[in-house]
């Protein structure tokens, strides 16, 4: 993949393993300013590894990480928190923080003293909180929260460090199907106003209605990256997720309907 400086996130030939065997292989990514971009592929296929080695918590074996064309892998994890967010699952229980001061914890990345500046970082918290409709949930605790309301208040910890790149992480995991399409349209608007999102998720039929575009991953590798409608197609499901499926397209967005039993996968 020739370099581009449009691309605000881009992954060049990145390769890693937790033995002497690679789980990823001679990954090429890239995300532009503005687009919702999904790593889409079945349970171990290597998403969350990749997450980590772009935020390097994972050292890498060969390739290059640059965010608005700056080496990731020449950063310090301070200087990547500036820049790059990730936003996992789900928060953790815990703690016992109310829900202002875990999305406040978004704003450490730019501690000059003994804490933040009061009066920029709280705007940056209350708008924050404000977007993605938290603020009556403001005093309470984490554990108090439902799914779907935990959900938004990790994405509120994202925005607080006003990033360039959110890397989300399966985040509709553990939610029923009216939260699913919330996050995912909230995610839409985060990108709509400029932000870079890669998100990695198995949830084949929200990603082809959100997203820009898929890349693929079967095994530790890219095997399509494209639109939807190129790279969600019958044989790539059939080969990557081990299973028969129609494809139905509904108001220009490809859906996916599983018709058959399940197979080993053979990509």
């Amino acid at each position: 993949m020739p370099c581009d400086d449009t691309n605000m996130l881009e992954v060049t030939g990145l390769s890693f393993g937790y033995t002497e065997k690679n789980n990823l292989e001679c990954i090429d990514l890239f995300v532009k300013p503005g687009e919702f971009v999904a790593l889409m592929g079945p349970n171990g296929s290597g998403k969350t590894t990749m997450m980590r080695c772009i935020n390097k918590i994972l050292k890498i074996r060969s390739g290059d990480v640059r965010i608005d064309d700056t080496d990731v892998l020449r950063l310090s994890m301070a200087e990547i928190a500036r820049i790059c967010t990730t936003v996992p699952a789900d928060a953790p229980l815990d703690f016992s923080l109310t829900v202002r001061e875990f999305v406040s914890l978004g704003r450490t990345p730019f501690i000059t003293s003994v804490w933040w500046e009061k009066e920029e970082d709280n705007r940056i918290v209350d708008q924050a909180m404000w977007d993605l409709g938290i603020t009556k949930y403001a005093d309470r605790k984490l554990h108090e929260l439902s799914s779907g309301e935990r959900a938004r208040v990790l994405l509120a910890k994202g925005v607080v460090q006003t990033p360039k790149v959110i890397l989300v992480d399966e985040p509709s995991a553990h939610l029923d199907i009216k939260y699913k399409v919330q996050v995912m349209e909230i995610l839409k608007e985060l990108s709509k106003k400029g932000l870079s999102i890669l998100i990695a998720s198995h949830d084949i039929n929200l990603l082809t209605r959100f997203c820009d575009r898929i890349a693929l991953l079967s095994k530790g590798r890219i095997v399509a990256t494209g639109t939807a409608s190129e790279v969600v197609t019958k044989e790539s499901i059939k080969e990557v997720f081990g299973i028969e499926v129609e494809i139905v397209n509904l108001n220009g967005t490809v859906y996916v309907l599983p018709t058959g039993s399940v197979m080993e996968t053979t990509g």
